[in-house]
């Protein structure tokens, strides 16, 4: 039995004897993939970028205040309260803008105004400052340092007036600003996952969902600010198309601008909304105790022109608006127009696209 299993085995040739298995063979050594330090280096470009861009303005925007041009104000029409004045003004070199008024009253009006910072009186042993900590805290409290110095030299105690006060649950009269940071960083962080899908619809469906996600986001600050922590108690309806307005101008400009940068379209946006613009906005420092480049921002910036209507809207409401508006419509139109731009350029590009495709197959086709 054995004999016959053993004949019957396959015989092998001499040539297969010594024939080598191709899958025993040794493969290469795979090539490594290239670890792409390029791209890496490119991409780390974005947070140095941000770092760089936020340390150099809010740095330079908050680091050292320094008033420059303060408009305040002496009580009295009397030849000694010109001299006083005058005498201010020569002293402070530059950091204060001193005129007179008539009398309290008129002072109390102008500082409800925001046309002064600040008025000072004597009368009968004691010095009054006339401030408003709702038009800027800071201010008024730069104004209650450089008067206290005056009132300590004239041998006279310091009485403060807050003509107009903040809210009782906005005692620094922040609120509003950190209500504009809120906006601002839904404006944009809403652009970029809506020009992910912008190349499929068409350009009036783009305006509808900017303006939807801009809705959105004005309806949540509001809301935030208004019934959950009271920093706003009316004007809702106002501070809401306000919000709206300014927020889709951001959006707007974010789709626009995103076919054109691509990753870097939050950086440009960050550096506009957010090291630009809060920074220029008033709501820290008002441009007089800022560098002259804010000062110049703050005269056309959308971030401005929102934080000043909204906080006259919430406490000075006799106060006109109108310019305030005006300027968040202006920066509604390089959004639409690069938006409108932007989408043209891309039906152009598919529209070549397919035309060279077209030329392709037809030469396919000829060839063969």
């Amino acid at each position: 039995m054995l004999m016959t299993l053993t004949d019957n085995a396959p015989r092998q040739s001499p040539a297969s004897k010594h024939a080598v298995n191709p899958a025993a063979k040794k493969s290469p050594a795979a090539k490594p993939a290239p670890l792409g330090w390029g791209k890496l280096v490119l991409t780390m470009l974005i947070p140095f970028f941000l770092c760089a861009i936020m340390g150099l303005f809010y740095l330079g925007a908050f680091h050292a205040p320094s008033p420059h041009n303060v408009q305040v104000a002496v009580v009295g029409d009397s030849a000694q309260a010109k001299v006083f004045a005058q005498t201010l003004q020569d002293g402070s070199e530059g950091a204060l803008n001193v005129r007179t008024v008539a009398d309290a009253d008129q002072a109390r009006e102008l500082v409800e105004q925001r046309e002064l910072v600040a008025a000072y009186e004597t009368s009968g042993g004691t010095a009054t400052l006339y401030s408003s900590s709702a038009a800027s805290e800071t201010s008024a409290n730069i104004a209650q340092k450089i008067f206290s110095d005056v009132a300590y030299e004239q041998g006279q105690p310091l009485r403060i007036e807050d003509v107009v006060p903040t809210g009782e649950q906005d005692t620094t009269g922040q609120g509003l600003f950190f209500l504009l940071v809120a906006l601002s960083i839904g404006g944009y962080a809403s652009a970029v996952p809506l020009a992910g899908f912008m190349g499929k619809v068409k350009l009036p469906v783009r305006f509808a969902m900017a303006a939807v996600a801009a809705a959105v986001v004005a309806t949540i600050a509001v809301l935030v600010a208004g019934p959950v922590y009271r920093i706003i108690e009316d004007h809702y309806a106002g501070i809401w198309l306000i919000s709206w307005v300014y927020a889709a101008g951001i959006t707007l400009l974010g789709l626009g601008l995103h076919p054109l940068l691509r990753h870097w379209t939050t950086p440009a946006l960050t550096l506009c909304f957010v090291a630009l613009n809060f920074t220029s906005s008033g709501g820290i420092f008002q441009p007089q105790m800022q560098p002259g480049f804010y000062g110049a921002l703050n005269t056309f910036w959308n971030g401005a022109g929102w934080l000043h209507a909204v906080q006259t809207l919430v406490y000075f409401p006799e106060q006109s608006i109108g310019m305030d508006i005006l300027r968040l419509i202006l920066w509604l139109v390089p959004g639409i127009l690069l938006v409108i731009l932007t989408h043209a350029w891309s039906v152009r590009r598919t529209r070549v696209a397919d035309e060279n495709a077209k030329i392709r197959d037809v030469e396919e086709t000829v060839a063969a």
